[in-house]
């Protein structure tokens, strides 16, 4: 049994979960490497893991992931690779990326000085993690810029000093405006002059180590990259929640590097660009500063910590394909995100997207109404897209997935052009009478900026 110190609590989430889960251990396996033999390892109730979601690649490269049983001893490292290559497609068992390493050291030779700019709030413990990973990066020349959004303490703010205070590369920046987009904002504002890339990234992930250098490396995958995003997948598959979060989509956008743009790299999806979800998500992204600066950054009235409750990703990616620059999906710059655990939390997370992506919507035609005939031609369509249980959206949901969570995304998805409309006019009033109190205007830890 495992320490009672490793086992989570009592929670919501196991009065709905169905008798036939079982957490998932969650690998990492890279098939150009020697592999090392699987041991018994312990969920977080302390049993023996049965099953594991494996990450596979070649030569760091994603190329699938597979589910495999793992026996009560653990598996070899010849069974462990016997077990993984039987699951995936056999022109993906064989090496077609063997030259990926020797492409990326190419590249870091001669990287471009990046940004890397984390928003947090009121979470030292994951942000500490968060950092960890992104001090292992491996990439020549990079900064981090922490921007703590508008806290309840001063938690981080002690945090940082005592561990990256004397570090160079590390920035704190405390920006009193709420919102995800405002804090992303004031990140980019803190750049270094020479800084041409923004990466971004959230407190409750953990990098991989070619993450940076693959997003940069996106920006040329085709002519005139404004933003490029990468895969992100599950930290742990401890509860049925978590599961769930992945079943509903996820974050995985897929194994083949995308380009997107209003031209040459136009998608046959008659939804496009309206169905931005499809190019990636906040946690993994980065844009070429320019671009950013052409779009006038990200919309302070979506967002975490708005009445839109998100979207400011969303919005981001829609400016930049509509603006005439081309989006990359680069499945090699990975992040692997700690989902909740608790089944209220996805609850409210379910429901968040929903008013997040019609208000994203409502809020893209209120900032460009020469869109909106288009969007209203593809209504129908997004109607299918949205409520078809065959349709790419809703495909991926089994049976056990809970039918309440489908009403909450929808009730979600009708509240959303309100949500719009609140958080345009809290920006507005923001904007028009909130003045700093004394001791509270921004504040930055980063010297001669």
């Amino acid at each position: 049994m495992a320490p009672r110190s490793s086992r989570i609590n009592l929670t919501e989430w196991e009065d709905v979960t169905p008798e036939w889960f079982s957490p998932l251990q969650v690998l990492d396996v890279d098939l150009a490497q020697p592999l090392h033999a699987l041991l018994p390892a312990h969920d977080l109730q302390g049993n023996h893991y049965r099953k594991a979601m494996v990450l596979v690649r070649d030569d760091g490269r994603p190329i699938a992931t597979v589910e495999i049983d793992i026996p009560h001893d653990g598996l070899t490292p010849a069974a462990l690779e016997q077990a993984i290559r039987t699951r995936i497609e056999p022109s993906r068992s064989e090496s077609h990326f063997r030259t990926a390493e020797a492409g990326r050291r190419d590249f870091l030779s001669r990287a471009p000085f990046a940004s890397v700019i984390i928003a947090t709030r009121n979470r030292p413990d994951r942000l500490a993690r968060c950092l960890a990973s992104v001090e292992a990066l491996d990439y020549p020349d990079f900064e981090v810029i922490i921007v703590d959004n508008n806290p309840d303490d001063e938690a981080t703010a002690e945090f940082f000093a005592d561990r990256y205070g004397t570090d160079s590369r590390f920035h704190y920046v405390r920006e009193y405006r709420p919102g995800l987009a405002a804090a992303h904002n004031r990140g980019v504002q803190e750049m270094a002059d020479r800084s041409e890339f923004a990466a971004f990234t959230d407190d409750d992930v953990l990098v991989d180590r070619y993450w940076l250098c693959e997003l940069i490396r996106g920006f040329s995958a085709a002519p005139n990259v404004g933003c490029v995003t990468g895969m992100i997948f599950p930290l742990e598959l401890e509860t049925w929640p978590q599961l769930l979060i992945e079943e509903f989509g996820g974050f995985n956008k897929g194994f083949q590097r995308q380009i997107y743009d209003l031209r040459k790299h136009r998608p046959p999806d008659p939804l496009f660009p309206f169905t931005p979800g499809r190019f990636g998500s906040g946690a993994n992204m980065a844009f070429r500063r320019s671009s950013l600066a052409r779009v006038g950054g990200f919309d302070p009235a979506m967002g975490t910590g708005t009445p839109a409750m998100g979207g400011d990703d969303l919005a981001a990616f829609f400016r930049v394909i509509t603006g005439g620059e081309a989006l990359v999906y680069e499945p090699a710059a990975i992040v692997r995100h700690a989902h909740y655990r608790e089944y209220a939390a996805l609850q409210r997370q379910i429901y968040g997207y929903g008013v997040g992506l019609t208000a994203f919507l409502t809020k893209a035609m209120l900032d460009q109404p020469r869109l909106l005939l288009a969007l209203a031609a593809k209504t129908p369509r997004g109607l299918v897209y949205a409520l078809s249980p065959r349709s790419g959206k809703n495909k991926k949901k089994g049976t056990d997935y809970p039918a309440e969570l489908t009403k909450l995304e929808r009730k979600g998805m009708l509240y959303g052009p309100i949500a719009a409309l609140r958080s345009v006019q809290s920006v507005h009033k923001y904007d028009q009478n909130t003045v700093a109190p004394p001791g509270k205007a921004s504040t930055t830890a980063r010297p001669g900026k």
